[in-house]
């Protein structure tokens, strides 16, 4: 059913979304990697795609910035759509000399200050475990496809410019042992986990806070192929 923010039909989603950060990034991936992808959606210009990946119906829909947007878009998805995985694909901003620009990395958990899911349901946890389901079979179809991935805490940030209280980086490090950073997959565990459906989430490490080395916008856009092949593969395996 149609909501405010999804003008897709009923039956519009495959089982399994991929959901990056950037509408482009989902159309990106629609021209490029799936079959016969439809436009199911484009409410404020969110765009959602269903077509087939090796015959196995796909989705892939964009999440907007930030928890508040991903917050909305995935528990449409889950209560209105049936959707039971979806598989964030975005970029992130290393901590760690250990992850570098364009290195494929895995969430284990979602450390958080926001007060999304103390808010959504009175849940008072600040770090929230993705689907085992999902991770495991990201983690094989790494080893099969020689795709390097590498399991990390994940950082999920309310703010793009500075920390809690004016904390640095290295404090935040310091203080949560997280790698990376970026700003959506904490709110995405809290609803599959509250709803029974299931999440990943799977990013490309566009920047980093220890070499400087940063990403441009199109890059962003267009160059994060292993991740995208490794999702599509989980989604076709679930």
């Amino acid at each position: 059913m149609a909501t405010a923010h999804n003008n897709a039909p009923e039956g519009a989603f495959a089982k399994t979304v991929l959901m990056p950060g950037d509408p482009l990034r989902a159309k990106f991936v629609a021209e490029n990697f799936l079959d016969n992808p439809q436009l199911v959606t484009s409410v404020r210009n969110i765009y959602g795609f269903t077509g087939t990946y090796k015959g196995v119906p796909v989705s892939v829909m964009a999440s907007g910035m930030g928890m508040p947007s991903i917050g909305i878009y995935s528990h449409e998805l889950y209560t209105e759509y049936g959707v039971e995985n979806i598989i964030r694909i975005g970029s992130a901003g290393s901590y760690t000399a250990r992850l570098e620009v364009q290195d494929v990395v895995v969430a284990d958990s979602a450390y958080s200050d926001s007060s999304y899911a103390l808010v959504h349901n009175g849940v008072t946890d600040h770090e929230i475990a993705p689907s085992a389901k999902i991770n495991a079979v990201i983690k094989q179809k790494a080893v099969e496809l020689g795709i390097k991935c590498t399991p990390c805490k994940v950082h999920s940030s309310d703010v793009f410019y500075g920390g809690p209280n004016g904390e640095t980086w290295e404090q935040i490090v310091a203080r949560t042992g997280v790698d990376c950073v970026e700003m959506e997959s904490f709110a995405l565990f809290h609803n599959a986990n509250v709803l029974g459906k299931h999440a990943a989430c799977l990013l490309t490490i566009s920047d980093s806070f220890v070499s400087k080395k940063v990403l441009s916008a199109e890059d962003r856009q267009n160059s994060f192929r292993d991740m995208m092949r490794l999702a599509l593969e989980t989604a076709i395996a679930l």
